[in-house]
């Protein structure tokens, strides 16, 4: 679940230390996908040292920082 953004759920799936898929439901349909397919590959630290911290008008999180705390959460359910 997400917190203050359009997204209402995010869902991210990764192995060894990197995105292997990212699916948001809601939000900007095309942006959210271009996010996604962005940084399918990369390795969860360096996705949160790009992302982590955006704002979406105003507000103190976005979608990008709100995929940032899912990565989070999988780093920690992988230990």
């Amino acid at each position: 679940m997400t917190t203050g953004t359009c997204s209402r759920v995010i869902e991210v799936t990764g192995e060894n230390g990197c995105i292997v898929n990212v699916t948001f439901y809601g939000g900007c349909n095309g942006n959210l996908q271009g996010i996604a397919k962005l940084v399918e590959g990369m390795r969860y630290d360096d996705v949160i040292k790009r992302l982590n911290g955006i704002s979406c008008n105003g507000k103190p999180t976005s979608c990008p920082d709100q995929l940032c705390r899912a990565i989070e959460q999988l780093k920690i359910e992988e230990k």
